[in-house]
């Protein structure tokens, strides 16, 4: 490793690297992103209490404990929920950037039924879908039990103001509801 004449930047890669303010995609800004990652604030959020249109649809638990209910269609993929409006993030102020993280389920329609989650972001959910802007998780009830621990979700980094959205498929149902609560980071680069 090679110092330049500032001591806190170093050539990685054979270029000039700052963490998140260094060249993109060098190792040394996709360690510092992965660290980022790692030792973040985490947000949950319900319903919004008072939503407005696709501007505001969600809230921190702080101050709504309220959950979202996300509905699948007849042996298919429901309609689309948004979950996040372009006013919900950031919510840790200088935060450019979060990923939706995690989500609780807290109830569900049926038992012993698999549950097939896309989370899409973009203007509306068939805008992400179509952009490939989105990702999937599976979720499965057991008994009369839901998650006892949230699930993961896998997703890049987003632009604070992009809307989310979900959508479900409950296999073999004519209908599934699933109630939850969504967890995210954010970034300030």
């Amino acid at each position: 490793m090679g110092t330049t004449s500032n001591p806190s930047k170093y050539l990685v890669d054979g270029v000039l690297v700052d963490g998140l303010e260094g060249v993109v995609n060098s190792l040394s800004y996709r360690v510092h992103e992965i660290e980022r990652h790692l030792h973040s604030r985490e947000r949950w959020f319900g319903a919004a209490a008072v939503p407005n249109a696709e501007i505001h649809v969600a809230d921190n638990i702080l101050t709504s404990p309220a959950p979202f209910v996300a509905d699948a269609g007849n042996n298919t993929w429901g309609t689309w929920l948004q979950v996040l409006g372009s006013s919900d993030t950031p919510s840790i102020a200088g935060s450019t950037h979060f990923d939706p993280h995690r989500f609780m389920v807290t109830a569900a329609e049926h038992d012993n039924t698999t549950y097939l989650v896309q989370i899409a972001s973009g203007t509306s959910g068939d805008v992400g879908l179509a952009a490939g802007t989105y990702t999937e998780t599976v979720f499965h009830t057991t008994g009369n039990k839901v998650g006892a621990v949230p699930a993961f979700i896998q997703t890049v980094r987003i632009a604070a103001g992009t809307k989310a959205w979900v959508r479900l498929w409950a296999r073999t149902k004519d209908t599934g509801t699933l109630t939850f609560y969504f967890g995210l980071h954010e970034y300030e680069g």
